[in-house]
């Protein structure tokens, strides 16, 4: 089925997600020494206060935004606060290299569970981008050293992988809440900011940021780890999720540049080739998308 132009469209919106959290490990990295709880706790609680803005500006009273069935907060919560959960139990009980690939198999597993979604039909060149896609997102986070799995790390390996059937699982059953307004994320982020808090009292050391550490918190929390789960909802929702798949492997290429941009992070023969993969890979997985948008939409 070709594209419409509103699908194009809350694909680009969804897409801007990718974009976003490119600024990442950057933003992560100027952030100091927060430990991680207490980092999601601020950040979220910046995109708490988006969503209560959003609220607020859609009129009516605001406690109605939170009025949501059960089933929509269980998968809010889960997605948000389960990820980011399992993503930093898994850095804690195995190396962060093996834990961080095994954790960006997400992307990959959007695209193949896609073909479970009604309407949505999975072709070998999806399957191959997707593939292209990891292998270059692996080569950038092992730095072309390889990696090794040993058994004494499993518990880090295995919650590395809950970690991406979170956040694939997340995204695909979200289409299922597609009349649920975006908005509503609002809600889900104050939920895991709570949590979040409350992980830091139990597990962490309360580090205050100092100097320019703020803005890099506050730039969090209004983009990544903000205004991005936002888009990606929408885009997941209404766009192309198979193309919002293949094109989320741009996040950590683009991640890489922004770091080696700012001095933080050197430019290699690894970062050509993963460069390949992952552009060739989104070229190969969304060509289908984007031609029968040009050919429904002749200049």
């Amino acid at each position: 089925m070709a594209p419409t132009s509103n699908q194009r469209q809350a694909t680009a919106i969804g897409f801007s997600a990718v974009l976003l959290w490119a600024t990442l490990a950057l933003l992560t990295d100027l952030s100091g020494t927060v430990p991680p709880f207490q980092l999601t706790a601020m950040a979220f609680t910046i995109a708490f206060a988006i969503g209560i803005a959003a609220w607020v500006q859609a009129g009516g009273p605001v406690l109605r935004h939170l009025r949501l069935p059960w089933r929509v907060w269980a998968l809010g919560i889960v997605g948000l606060f389960g990820y980011h959960f399992f993503y930093f139990l898994a850095l804690r009980h195995a190396p962060a290299v093996e834990a961080s690939l095994i954790a960006y198999l997400w992307p990959l597993l959007i695209v193949f569970f896609s073909a479970l979604l009604p309407g949505e039909r999975l072709r070998w060149f999806h399957g191959a981008g997707a593939i292209a896609g990891f292998l270059g997102a692996g080569l950038l986070v092992t730095r072309g050293q390889g990696f090794s799995f040993e058994a004494q790390y499993s518990t880090g390996y295995l919650a590395a992988l809950v970690c991406a059937l979170t956040w694939s699982g997340y995204s695909l059953l979200s289409r299922r809440f597609g009349t649920i307004p975006t908005n509503a994320v609002g809600g889900f982020c104050g939920a895991t900011a709570a949590l979040a808090w409350v992980c830091h009292g139990l597990f962490e050391t309360t580090v205050m940021p100092a100097g320019w550490e703020w803005l890099a918190i506050l730039g969090l929390g209004l983009g990544p780890v903000g205004l991005a789960f936002f888009t990606w909802d929408y885009g997941v929702k209404h766009g192309n999720i198979r193309v919002l798949g293949a094109l989320s492997y741009a996040a950590p290429l683009l991640s890489t540049l922004l770091l080696i941009a700012a001095g933080r992070a050197e430019a290699t023969w690894t970062v050509g080739l993963a460069c390949g993969l992952i552009v060739g890979g989104a070229v190969l997985a969304t060509l289908d998308f984007f031609r029968a948008g040009m050919t429904n939409n002749p200049s």
